[in-house]
């Protein structure tokens, strides 16, 4: 018969030194060095402002993980295909979105995903800034109003759209080449390129995104995000669309 208090001693150990990589692997992850910085056809955006910058609606932890590491892991990912695919570094990101069929079969994952990562966080970053915020302005605010019912139900609709998103994903502005303007979703780093629209704007509802500082609480990250839109890059980028110049 196996001695019940020799086997109480070894469980306990077991789960001491269980508990203990428990313990340990939050610091483990904290420390994890960030990817190597990109090397290839494609690279990260400069940001035009700093991490802390959006405090207090995004933290700089949140905002120096997110680019530095989730969007460079984009980046390395497609410039990892692009190695075995010439083809991929001699076309435009938004060509290659919008014709996925086109894309070598074996390279066609890592730019959906990859090359859909790179694309949404480009954008992302140029449409948030400091000091910015509040309502609309110029020819974006006239056609919200126009085509969206006005910025009150806009910012609702988007965000409805935002916390209906299962798991990962993006809720989107398109634009037509005439400036109008419509909402949509995509799952995981999906972008609206891949059905040939244009991107006015979006919001990024992967976990990453916001969960160091709102954990589950998605709709208050999405409440505060507006604080840190800048209108004028959206208007920027609206005229680009009008003009037929807005890429990704």
């Amino acid at each position: 018969m196996q001695n019940v208090n020799s086997f109480s001693r070894r469980s306990l150990l077991g789960f001491g030194a269980a508990a203990a990589g428990l313990a340990i692997a939050p610091k483990v992850w904290a420390q994890a060095a960030a990817p190597a910085a990109p090397t290839g056809p494609f690279s990260l955006p400069k940001r035009a402002y700093e991490a802390a910058a959006l405090e207090p609606n995004i933290d700089a932890t949140t905002m120096d993980i997110h680019y530095n590491r989730h969007h460079a892991a984009y980046v390395a990912g497609l410039n990892a295909a692009a190695k075995d695919h010439g083809v991929l570094a001699q076309t435009p990101l938004q060509q290659l979105l919008g014709d996925l069929g086109k894309v070598p079969e074996a390279a066609r994952l890592a730019v959906r995903n990859s090359g859909g990562g790179h694309a949404n966080h480009t954008m992302f970053w140029e449409i948030m800034g400091p000091n910015a915020g509040g309502a609309p302005t110029g020819e974006v605010a006239a056609a919200i109003t126009r085509d969206l019912g006005g910025f009150d139900k806009f910012k609702t609709d988007f965000d409805t759209a935002g916390l209906r998103v299962f798991g990962s994903g993006w809720t989107f502005v398109t634009v037509t080449k005439d400036g109008k303007l419509a909402l949509a979703s995509k799952p995981n780093q999906d972008t609206p390129l891949m059905d040939k629209q244009m991107v006015l704007m979006g919001n990024d509802v992967w976990e990453h995104a916001y969960y160091l500082k709102y954990q589950n609480r998605r709709a208050e990250y999405l409440k505060n995000w507006w604080n840190v839109v800048d209108w004028n890059k959206v208007n920027a980028r609206y005229a680009a669309a009008k003009a037929g110049k807005l890429t990704i």
